[in-house]
């Protein structure tokens, strides 16, 4: 006998004919399976839903980032103790301390036009490992070449760079050089600026010189 079969106590009536509920269908006019079969297929999985599987994810340990300890500040010279100095040309409202000096923020800059030279003499034989320069043009566009040299007690010139510069104001007002190098026993430094290359009127300039 189905779910969809008649009571066979009522009929389908619902009552058992004296106007009471039917005990075996409920008052639903069908037959009611017993109890404890009605559990079992309460808990019969539907046979189109199969168990899940639990997905699995590739994965792996790795270690942890570790913070890298940030730069020491470099020991930088202080060139007004350290050396003398030689200039072609300084005006009188930007001497060359103003490059030189840390306090000072004036910069250097020629009083005349053309190439210009600063040279360092130290008074004892330097070790350096880091040289800092920064220039600055802000009225006319001009292609800037500087040339770094040293010299030891022997005084045979070396070369450490030379570079140029394109200032395009207002775009490109700012140069910013920082030179790692390995120089032992430096008696001279030389920076030779031409402010253009071109061979204008330009006057030569240093925002700031730091050896360290």
């Amino acid at each position: 006998m189905t779910m969809n079969q008649k009571c066979p106590a009522c009929k389908g009536r619902r009552t058992d004919g004296n106007g009471r509920t039917c005990q075996q269908c409920g008052g639903t006019g069908e037959v009611r399976p017993p109890s404890d079969e009605r559990d079992a297929q309460a808990h019969v999985p539907y046979p189109h839903r199969p168990a899940q599987k639990e997905k699995s994810l590739r994965k792996r340990l790795i270690s942890p980032i570790r913070q890298v300890a940030p730069v020491p500040e470099p020991q930088w010279l202080d060139l007004d103790r350290a050396a003398s100095v030689e200039v072609t040309s300084e005006d009188p409202q930007h001497p060359i301390e103003g490059a030189l000096v840390r306090e000072d923020k004036r910069g250097w800059r020629a009083s005349e036009a053309g190439t210009q030279t600063v040279r360092l003499i130290f008074d004892q034989p330097q070790n350096i490992e880091r040289i800092e320069l920064a220039f600055d043009e802000n009225e006319a566009a001009r292609t800037q070449e500087f040339v770094l040299r040293w010299m030891p007690n022997t005084g045979q010139s070396h070369e450490i760079v030379r570079q140029q510069w394109n200032f395009s104001p207002p775009n490109t007002v700012h140069e910013a050089e920082n030179f790692s190098v390995q120089l032992s026993g430096v008696s001279t430094l030389e920076l030779i600026i031409t402010p253009d290359i071109s061979g204008g009127k330009a006057h030569a300039s240093l925002s700031q010189l730091r050896l360290a």
